[in-house]
């Protein structure tokens, strides 16, 4: 049979490939962005007093009541902003499938999306199977700072929507204040669709507040934000997460969202609904990454990496110029082999492969995992 491919140069990700030479050779896995231990037994006992209380048929298209209103009053804390939990927020499948629905209900052949490289890589896939264009735009280490004065220069009257994301996944820089407000500027009076990935929204460091869409009510008119249950309670396997936006297009989004996977796991949802009533439960998350996220720059400070600033998320980016020329695929690798920790090389977020020397470490580990992983890295 003839099959032609949609993504024909598509391939197993750089995540699954590292991780299988990371058991491969039995190497410490810094590669795959997920943490070595549980989440709260609380929240697992709500799960389970759910499940056997009967709450195991399909939940409501958008998802659990009562989840939705408190999520609303979360983000009214939290943000300020005072949304309608019918119309302006729905529960989805983990973050990837929101980011995927999201695109899928609004990009129609030839738009064109605007990409912050280096990016995750569902972004571009998820545009190109849909028919839409790619536009990149690209940080450059050490700080990943966007010029928006340059960013300005890829909007065309193509340019459908714009994905942003931050905390950033993986160079660990963020958009402050001032991004969004030249962001909420430069789409001002157009037809721009921002779509927004703040899956990290809990894990911003050094007492920094996370600049979110929902601050800003002229940019959140014009977008869909989107976050994860898996990536503030420790529960990514949950795939569980959620995506808030206007109500006119949080109807787009259902429309494709009810034929992709219509609801999600809803004792789950019921739990969460409960947990999240307690600001302790997600408001030390900051801290507590932060204490990793010193505890293993402070291991591997008197190695030869260089260390780039990490001011979110639960990722670490080094510079490896000073050890060698590799490519950052070949010396990933190498590391993996050789020196038994897996990374992952951050010229796969980029669409041209851009090759700084960079490598990627997620810190999401306890700290005799870190501890062993920062001395054999101080031995390359």
């Amino acid at each position: 049979m003839n099959i032609s491919s949609k993504l024909p140069n598509v391939g197993t990700t750089i995540f699954t490939v590292m991780s299988a030479l990371a058991n491969e050779h039995k190497a410490i896995n810094l590669s795959q962005g997920f943490p070595n231990f549980d989440c709260d037994e609380a929240l697992k006992k709500l799960v389970a007093s759910y499940i056997k209380k009967g709450h195991n048929q399909y939940a409501p298209m958008p998802g659990v009541p009562a989840l939705r209103k408190n999520l609303i009053q979360k983000i009214s804390n939290q943000y300020g902003a005072n949304l309608d939990p019918d119309t302006e927020i729905t529960i989805t499948a983990g973050a990837t499938q929101a980011i995927f629905t999201a695109i899928t209900a609004l990009i129609r052949p030839d738009d064109e999306v605007i990409l912050i490289e280096p990016a995750y890589d569902s972004y571009a896939p998820s545009v190109k199977v849909n028919g839409g264009i790619v536009r990149t735009y690209q940080l450059s280490a050490p700080d990943y700072k966007v010029d928006w004065k340059a960013f300005s220069r890829l909007i065309t009257s193509r340019t459908k929507m714009i994905i942003i994301n931050t905390p950033h996944n993986p160079t660990g820089s963020i958009l402050e204040e001032e991004d969004l407000r030249k962001l909420e500027t430069l789409t001002k009076g157009t037809d721009i669709i921002v779509l927004s990935d703040e899956v990290y929204e809990h894990i911003i460091f050094d007492k920094t507040d996370h600049q979110s869409v929902l601050k800003f009510p002229e940019l959140y008119s014009r977008s869909l934000a989107v976050f994860s249950f898996g990536k503030t309670f420790h529960a990514t396997g949950w795939k569980m997460g959620y995506v808030v936006g206007p109500d006119y297009l949080m109807r787009e989004f259902r429309r494709v969202h009810q034929f992709n996977v219509f609801t999600v796991n809803t004792p789950i949802q019921y739990a969460l609904a409960d947990y999240i009533q307690k600001e302790e439960n997600y408001i030390h998350l900051s801290e507590f990454y932060q204490k990793k996220r010193d505890f293993f720059a402070n291991r591997i400070k008197d190695s030869r990496f260089d260390l780039l600033p990490c001011r979110g998320t639960y990722f670490q980016t080094v510079s490896y110029a000073k050890i060698s020329d590799e490519r950052d695929t070949d010396f990933a690798q190498r590391m993996t082999t050789e020196y038994g920790v897996a990374a992952i090389p951050v010229s796969v977020f980029y669409n041209n492969k851009k090759d700084e020397k960079v490598v990627r470490l997620c810190f999401a580990k306890t700290e005799d995992v870190l501890e062993k992983a920062a001395k054999l890295l101080c031995k390359i």
